[in-house]
């Protein structure tokens, strides 16, 4: 069950809370803090949780790690609204944040060393921004990826593949006749489209891996990443000569967009960690964790409920 915890002994927060005589229920941990107005029992699960919080107090945005349950979630939102001077406090278990609304004389150092306490570990303000804004960028990334993908698909998929594919075709003459447009002057402007979106996307959308492809080239070092981007700026380039120039074949741009959404998305979801980027910094690079799970974006919020 995702609210029970299954290690055994009692945790540095069940600790805290014991010692601190927080009576925390299932529901929503402890609801008569100061500054807090309680939803009844009975609505708990049925509506957010509604806080008044003053107007002059501060809120600041921690990026921890240990958050591994809804019930230690709600426990510690129950030991944090305990503190003095907190009128709210949020924990997310799915981003790994604690937002928290507090009075300016209390310090985010003290707010620190509250979170420490309870056994979890804490990134560093400037880390916590950096891995924020790293998955804002995957998340453009992705965007970009597959919008830009499907603007290249569906040219080819209403135009090329049926001049392509001409037998899967009933109608000679609706193939006569779209053959009849890639004859035609329009096809310079049709092949500019297509390899602007293609090429677009794949500097925008693989912006990292072209970064951490010519960091292994320029260390002398053949990756996969290295073959991945060989192959696509090879095949972008025989497309465009294709394209404008007098060269014999077909213009492959939709293989282009397909390669860049299949590598975003895998880089996103897949194995690969989105939320630093080795190329940018070889330091943090080599100090960076090798466990760190690419599915859970860090929000830039508190992520209330």
């Amino acid at each position: 069950m995702r609210d029970s915890d299954h290690r055994g002994g009692e945790t540095p927060l069940d600790a805290v809370v014991r010692e601190r005589g927080i009576d925390a229920p299932d529901g929503a941990g402890k609801g008569d803090s100061p500054g807090c107005e309680t939803l009844p029992s009975g609505a708990v699960e049925s509506g957010p949780r509604v806080a008044r919080v003053p107007e002059g107090h501060d809120h600041d945005t921690f990026s921890v790690d240990g958050i591994d349950t809804d019930r230690r979630e709600r426990l510690l939102e129950a030991v944090l609204r305990d503190v003095d001077g907190v009128s709210d406090a949020s924990a997310t278990r799915r981003n790994g944040t604690v937002g928290v609304h507090h009075d300016p004389s209390l310090s985010r150092d003290a707010l620190r060393e509250t979170l420490e306490s309870c056994g979890l570990v804490v990134a560093p303000g400037d880390e916590a921004f950096e891995a924020r804004r790293a998955s804002q960028f995957a998340s453009a990334r992705v965007a970009v990826a597959v919008l830009f993908g499907l603007m290249v698909a569906t040219p080819y998929v209403a135009v090329l593949y049926p001049t392509r594919v001409e037998w899967l075709f009933y109608d000679p003459v609706t193939v006569q006749y779209l053959q009849s447009i890639l004859d035609s002057s329009m096809t310079t402007h049709f092949f500019v489209n297509l390899g602007a979106l293609s090429g677009i996307a794949f500097l925008v959308a693989c912006g990292p891996t072209i970064r951490r492809a010519t960091a292994a080239v320029r260390d002398g070092r053949f990756t996969n990443e290295v073959a991945f981007v060989g192959g696509v700026v090879a095949l972008y380039g025989y497309s465009t000569l294709t394209a404008f120039t007098g060269l014999e074949g077909a213009v492959h741009y939709d293989l282009v967009a397909y390669a860049v959404v299949v590598a975003t998305l895998w880089t996103e979801f897949g194995v690969t960690d989105t939320a630093t980027d080795p190329a940018s910094s070889d330091e943090s690079a080599a100090e960076a964790p090798g466990d760190v799970d690419a599915e859970d974006p860090v929000a830039m919020t508190d992520g209330g409920r």
